[in-house]
């Protein structure tokens, strides 16, 4: 049986409050116990002097002289601490041995879920909550031994999400792992994006960047691929079927041939990279396609986008994404192959 809280949890008791630990002080001092005065010097009332002897006492940091019971002994309180010190640390045992016999209980279990892998219905696993595709992804990075693929749309990463993944990904490359990831051009714009690509290109890893990702996936050793579940779980389908997997690896390798090298947008310069930016949006648009369908592959939030969007039908004198379009490919801003050709 797993211990309970209440099992282990520290009694509220054990310790000093301040005010027992001046009295301690004093009666340390003088070596005898005269109520009154200690609560005059102490500034205390006679009630608090009482709780605090009976709890010095009854911890046995205080002990009466057994002639004179007036007269207080202080006792060590290092000899004190250690006896508290050591039931607790008793407890901690306790609840680490269980611990530990919890965790081999579950690996018991580990080979039943392994032979059930070699069926054909496990080739694909939906893997519903966040923490456990955390630690399926840190499993699986851990058993990687040649190389990573990675796509990672949106223009903005989490700073803590990055510093979780520079261990992992430091410890792969350390081990010889080759790693690739293809971002949107807006994580350019990241600063959180840069400081790390930076780091951990220095370290061998490989990054570009491209206009439009087919979506978030994750490949390891090309045998077992993560992709996003449907919905906003954050859940993840974890694909092992060969020919699955080698197929998403050719989407891969096919955007990969076709992105830039990884580049701080300040170097390229602003204003360039921006134009470039505002190209795609005005095919995406020409091409019908509404508005979160262009953030997602922009790798904008919604919001941005559509400033995006109003800022360039402006520019352009537009009325509508129809106009827009036509007057876009008239103007040469995109092929006349792009006019037309996407959602309503």
């Amino acid at each position: 049986m797993f211990i309970t809280d209440e099992s282990y949890s520290i009694d509220p008791s054990i310790g000093l409050n301040e005010r027992e630990a001046t009295l301690y002080r004093w009666v340390a001092r003088n070596e005898r116990l005269e109520r009154d005065r200690a609560a005059r010097e102490l500034g205390l009332d006679r009630e608090e002097i009482d709780a605090a002897l009976a709890s010095l006492t009854g911890m046995g940091l205080l002990k009466a002289d057994s002639e004179d019971p007036a007269r207080l002994r202080p006792v060590d309180p290092d000899l004190v601490g250690a006896v508290v010190t050591g039931r607790l640390e008793s407890v901690i045992r306790t609840q680490q041995a269980e611990l530990h016999h919890i965790r081999e209980r579950f690996s018991d279990l580990r080979g039943h879920y392994m032979d059930s892998l070699s069926h054909a219905s496990a080739d694909v696993e939906v893997v519903p909550r966040l923490e456990e595709v955390r630690a399926a992804l840190n499993r699986a990075s851990t058993e990687c031994t040649e190389e990573m693929l990675t796509s990672q749309p949106g223009g903005q990463r989490d700073p803590a999400v990055l510093q979780e993944a520079l261990g992992r990904d430091t410890d792969m490359l350390a081990r010889g792992v080759r790693m690739r990831t293809l971002y949107h051009h807006t994580a350019r714009f990241n600063g959180p994006s840069q400081a790390y690509v930076a780091t951990v290109s220095a370290l061998g890893a490989e990054y570009r960047t491209v206009h439009q990702l087919f979506g978030r996936l994750i490949v390891f050793d090309r045998k077992i691929a993560f992709v996003p579940d449907q919905g906003d779980s954050w859940g993840a389908v974890v694909v092992r079927e060969p020919s699955l997997v080698q197929y998403l690896c050719e989407v891969f390798e096919q955007t990969w041939s076709v992105a830039e090298p990884f580049s701080d947008a300040a170097v390229d310069g602003l204003e360039l990279v921006a134009k470039d930016i505002d190209r795609t949006i005005v095919r995406l648009l020409a091409a019908g396609f509404k508005d979160e369908t262009i953030a997602r592959r922009t790798g904008m939030s919604l919001r941005t986008a559509r400033k995006h969007i109003a800022d360039i039908m402006e520019t352009l004198g537009a009325e509508s994404r129809f106009q827009a379009g036509a007057l876009a490919a008239r103007s040469g801003l995109i092929g006349p192959e792009h006019f037309g050709a996407g959602e309503s």
